[in-house]
């Protein structure tokens, strides 16, 4: 019987490393690629069983990995992985065809767990209710995106908020909700 197979595709060569040694050490055979066309590429020709991709990359998305990730290997399960969680990403990327949406830090059992839409094994996770997202720490994710996406640059990050550059130093110094 042929060992079930895995495409990553992450621009962050340290985690996807990382994440194609814990799947090969748990009987996938991984092909990992840094860009859109690399993973095209490998996916046309692998036709890999189950696919991890990463949302935000330099030049593309993950959304739009999966788009063509499922026309070359439209068997592919695909499950999205990112630092940049939202709910519109995560809604987006099931309609698109992902079987989930996983926020980093994700280790490799939550990762296959969300392949078979379950949670990670917790014995209290049948008494767990969902706990949205308070207004500050929506906001403390958005000015970090923002802050992250002008490459640290407060007074860029500022204008792009619309708020004074010592109201954002301000707010930058207390700790995360």
């Amino acid at each position: 019987m042929s060992r079930p197979t895995i495409l990553l595709v992450d621009d962050d060569d340290i985690l996807r490393n990382r994440l194609t040694r814990a799947f090969s050490s748990r009987g996938f055979d991984v092909y990992s690629a840094k860009t859109k066309e690399d993973a095209v590429a490998q996916a046309q020709e692998a036709q890999p069983d189950r696919a991890v991709l990463d949302l935000k990359m330099p030049e593309t998305s993950g959304i739009e990995v999966l788009k063509d990730l499922l026309k070359v290997s439209p068997l592919t399960q695909a499950v999205i992985l990112t630092g940049y969680g939202s709910i519109t990403n995560a809604v987006e990327a099931v309609r698109l065809g992902a079987v989930n949406y996983l926020t980093k830090p994700a280790d490799v059992d939550e990762i296959l767990a969300a392949f078979n839409n379950q949670e990670t094994a917790d014995p209290d996770s049948s008494s767990q209710s969902y706990n949205p997202q308070s207004l500050a720490e929506a906001e403390w994710e958005h000015i970090h995106r923002v802050l992250n996406d002008c490459g640290g640059n407060l007074s860029e990050a500022a204008r792009l908020l619309d708020i004074p550059r010592r109201t954002l130093q301000r707010k930058l110094k207390k700790l995360a909700p």
